[in-house]
């Protein structure tokens, strides 16, 4: 204060003193002094602005310095997960690769086997041609060779000794198989629902009649040229019939002996344990 009012004294004096025709204006020092306020003010308000600039260019760098850190792991895990992804599905396609070709050979053995049962049912067709049809019929089902032959062309009623038109038929069937060892042979005996009265032939019941029958049957075989180790005889009595047992026809029908082929799966079941 003392500066401001003291100054321009002292400037009128020195003009004075030098001879001025007049002194400097308060009121144009006024005005300058206070534009010098105003631009100091606006300077330190600058100033201000610039640190706030400052630091909030310090924080947005710090800000983006970590979310480039974040991202860069993120690509990081990403990657570390598309490279497990793409492993993963190299081996998944490695095993469906593997599973289609063990299909494929699954195919291929079923196919094989499909054909063989159609080659072995000619083979025994032909072999079996000239009976009666209603004594004799070969069949396939379920991938099998079923020889159907009745009571008519084998046994006698009650009794487990082929008749020698029946042992003609089972010595054909044999000749047909002879030398294959990739064909199993079930013999199946079945009765109708006619109790055995007493011991008939020393069967006690319909289960030992339908077994001794069989039995009977698979020693022909055997001595005809069949391997022993080949074939298989059963008795089911009278619990498998193929009609019901309500009229004299039909109970000649459930008795029968099935003959049943089956070829042999070796390679197909070692294909499935590999699996």
């Amino acid at each position: 204060m003392f500066f401001s009012s003291v100054f321009p004294k002292v400037l009128c004096g020195a003009a004075l003193l030098v001879g001025s025709a007049s002194c400097v204006s308060q009121k144009k020092f006024d005005a300058a002094q206070r534009s010098f306020q105003e631009a100091a003010q606006a300077r330190d308000q600058l100033q201000v602005e610039k640190s706030a600039l400052e630091n909030e260019k310090a924080r947005n760098e710090e800000s983006l310095r970590s979310n480039l850190l974040s991202k860069n792991q993120q690509v990081n895990q990403l990657n570390q997960s598309l490279s497990g992804a793409q492993q993963e599905n190299s081996q998944l396609s490695t095993d469906l690769r593997t599973k289609e070709e063990r299909i494929a050979e699954m195919q291929r053995v079923l196919d094989q086997k499909e054909a063989a049962v159609k080659a072995l049912r000619q083979k025994v067709g032909d072999a079996l041609l000239g009976f009666n049809a209603q004594d004799l019929q070969v069949n396939v089902k379920n991938g099998k060779v079923y020889v159907s032959l009745s009571e008519q062309l084998l046994f006698k009623s009650g009794s487990t000794k082929v008749d020698p038109k029946g042992q003609e038929a089972l010595k054909k069937l044999a000749a047909a198989l002879k030398g294959n060892q990739d064909v199993n042979v079930l013999v199946e005996g079945h009765t109708d629902n006619v109790p055995v009265r007493g011991v008939v032939n020393g069967a006690k019941d319909n289960w030992d009649l339908s077994v001794l029958r069989a039995t009977e049957i698979t020693r022909i075989l055997t001595e005809s040229g069949l391997s022993d180790s080949q074939v298989t005889p059963s008795g089911r009595a009278q619990f498998v019939p193929i009609a019901t047992n309500d009229t004299p026809a039909n109970k000649a029908l459930n008795r029968r002996t099935e003959i049943i082929l089956t070829p042999k799966l070796d390679e197909l079941f070692q294909i499935l344990e590999q699996n």
